[in-house]
């Protein structure tokens, strides 16, 4: 069996485990891919988010060479069916390594003798894309690349800019980088990203953000010079923007609320080093990778594994001077990041999203000092995680004093998925009344 035979049946089993059984392609890639080197995983990772952006486009490619639909035993052919497609279709793959790796990939997942049929439905489909893909790329119901209620949603909310945000999602997200300031400087890591590699940093720059750098491309950032001494966090341009508007002082008492993997949590600490913050997750499995980030950024602080909607459970009753929140979410602002998103999110999580965030919200705010602030952020761009959610609970809390978030002294700032390079990610400043 080969490598890449083995790859390709690795990412059909990750792509049942999304569309069957609801798990993220973090938590399925581990356990399909253990056996492979680190260069065949990204393989798999990739082919696994190259088929899940492209979904609808790959099953209406196939449903044009299969006589009846692959189901029960026969369904994880259709897996393996949308990696040859996705291969054939949308990849730079050579068409015999993309027929003939796919092919054998039956062997690995015990359909030797539906080899024959995998084989065809490649070669017809190698035959006929060119003019099937054009064809297929003018459908409407295609275009979009969105499960149903989802692009209603988003239709609905940015009439003008639906179309935009559906092109964001189906693209790579690049990648950015955060200087630790405690460790470098920008122009030493700059030196050294260029000496590493004179094409690989983007001139796109952020004037709020002067320790963000973004990537032409991808890269493995454990090779990255510095990784190991702490010299950067790789970090969304979006996300970036949490601990400058939380604006921490020396000394003030900060908590961090649903901190893993610990990327905010690190950045209050370089931008106010003297505070004392406390990181706050309620998955241990998740805070390890906080401590993991905190020890590689040579930072320390206290982290808490606790749930931000019961504080009695952990709060030892000494108010914070700041509290930032980033809230449970549908993560719909991260759906290039993350094309799992799309298919793993339903209608019907929202409401209970919503209520979630309304929850921690008022158990949270009863934590902070009077002219303490609060900064509510996540990664959706659903209004009803956001501008609504907010503007209610200002409401709810007469002493909750709106703060201007956005560069154009708005109350809520709804970045869109692309926007400066940036994921969708929404944040609202609320101080509390003296």
């Amino acid at each position: 069996m080969s490598k890449g035979a083995d790859s390709r049946a690795a990412a059909a089993l990750v792509i049942a485990d999304v569309l069957e059984r609801g798990r993220s392609v973090n938590q399925a890639l581990p356990l399909h891919s253990k056996n492979l080197a680190p260069r065949d995983r990204a393989h798999v990772q990739s082919l696994a988010y190259g088929v899940l952006r492209n979904l609808p486009l790959l099953n209406a490619a196939l449903s044009e060479f299969l006589d009846k639909p692959l189901k029960k035993d026969l369904l994880i052919l259709h897996y393996l069916l949308l990696v040859g497609a996705y291969q054939l279709l949308l990849m730079s793959t050579s068409d015999h390594a993309a027929v003939a790796a796919t092919v054998e990939a039956t062997v690995a997942l015990k359909k030797r003798r539906q080899k024959g049929l995998v084989n065809a439905v490649l070669r017809n489909l190698q035959r006929q894309r060119t003019q099937l893909l054009p064809r297929l790329q003018q459908r409407q119901d295609l275009a979009h690349a969105h499960p149903r209620w989802l692009a209603d949603a988003i239709q609905a909310a940015y009439p003008d800019q639906a179309e935009a945000i559906f092109a964001a999602n189906n693209q790579q997200a690049p990648m950015w980088l955060r200087v630790n300031t405690r460790q470098t400087s920008v122009p030493a890591f700059i030196d050294a990203l260029n000496a590493f590699d004179a094409e690989l940093i983007d001139t796109a720059s952020v004037a709020m953000l002067p320790t963000a750098i973004k990537l032409n491309h991808a890269v493995d950032v454990r090779q990255l010079p510095g990784f190991e001494q702490g010299w950067f966090s790789v970090q969304d341009i979006a996300a970036q923007h949490a601990a400058p508007l939380l604006a921490t002082q020396a000394q003030e008492r900060v908590l961090d609320c649903c901190a893993a993997p610990g990327g905010k949590t690190a950045h209050i600490l370089e931008l106010a080093p003297q505070a004392k913050v406390t990181a706050l997750d309620v998955d241990p499995q998740r805070l390890e990778r906080v401590y993991e980030n905190l020890t590689r950024l040579q930072l320390s602080t206290e982290v808490l594994c606790g749930d931000a909607a019961a504080p009695d459970q952990w709060w030892n009753g000494e108010l914070f001077d700041r509290i930032l929140l980033d809230a449970p979410c549908s993560a719909t602002g991260v759906i290039r990041r993350h094309p799992d998103i799309k298919w793993l999110r339903r209608a019907s999580d929202i409401s209970a999203l919503v209520q979630l965030q309304t929850k921690i919200l008022d158990a949270l705010w009863s934590l902070i000092r009077p002219g303490g602030r609060l900064v509510y952020a996540t990664c959706s761009i659903l209004p009803q995680e956001n501008q609504q959610q907010m503007d209610a609970f200002v409401v709810r809390h007469p002493d909750a004093l709106p703060q201007p978030t956005a560069p154009n002294g708005e109350f809520g700032w709804q970045r869109l998925p692309g926007e400066q390079g940036g994921d969708g990610f929404y944040y609202a400043i609320v101080d509390k009344a003296q």
